[in-house]
C-alpha cells in the first residue's frame, strides 16, 4: 500500500505573494514544475498553479509584469498528512475536485505536494493520465 510520502514531490518552491506573474512563470519553467506555494511573510497564503496563471490572469488580460501572484492564487489550500494512503489522497481530490494537495507532517509542517499525476504514475502506470504526466512538467 502506497503512502502519500511515497509519491509526493518533496522539493517545494516558495514565492512571496508580491512576486509578479512573469517572474513566477519563469521560476516554474526553470524548475520544470506546475505549482508553487505562496507565502505572505512567514504565513502560507495559498497555492499558485500554471493553470491559475492562464485562467485567472492571461485570460483576463492582466499585465504579467505588474500583477502579483497574491491576487490570483487559490487561497483555500487542502492538506493531507504524509502517512495517509494514496487512495485517501485520490478520494480527497475527487471530493474537493482538485488536482494537487499540500502534504504535511503530524505537526502540520509542509513537507511536499502530491498531484493527481504523481498518484496516477504510482497507482496505475499504464493509465493514460500516467503516460501524460510522465512526460509533463512536475504536476
Amino acid at each position: 500500500m502506497y503512502r502519500v510520502s511515497d509519491v509526493m514531490t518533496k522539493q517545494v518552491v516558495y514565492l512571496s505573494a508580491e512576486t509578479t506573474l512573469d517572474e513566477a512563470a519563469r521560476v516554474m519553467k526553470e524548475a520544470d514544475i506546475g505549482d508553487v506555494v505562496v507565502t505572505d511573510g512567514s504565513t502560507l497564503a495559498g497555492l499558485l498553479t500554471d493553470r491559475d496563471i492562464v485562467v485567472r490572469a492571461v485570460a483576463e488580460c492582466s499585465d504579467p509584469a505588474s500583477t502579483s501572484i497574491g491576487s490570483i492564487i487559490t487561497r483555500e489550500v487542502v492538506m493531507i498528512e504524509q502517512h495517509a494512503t494514496a487512495g485517501e489522497a485520490v478520494a480527497l481530490m475527487r471530493e474537493r475536485n482538485i488536482r494537487r494537495i499540500l502534504v504535511c507532517d503530524n505537526e502540520r509542517k509542509l513537507v511536499g505536494i502530491v498531484s493527481l499525476g504523481d498518484l496516477a504514475m504510482q497507482l496505475d502506470p499504464s493509465s493514460a493520465l500516467a503516460d501524460i504526466s510522465e512526460g509533463a512538467p512536475n504536476n
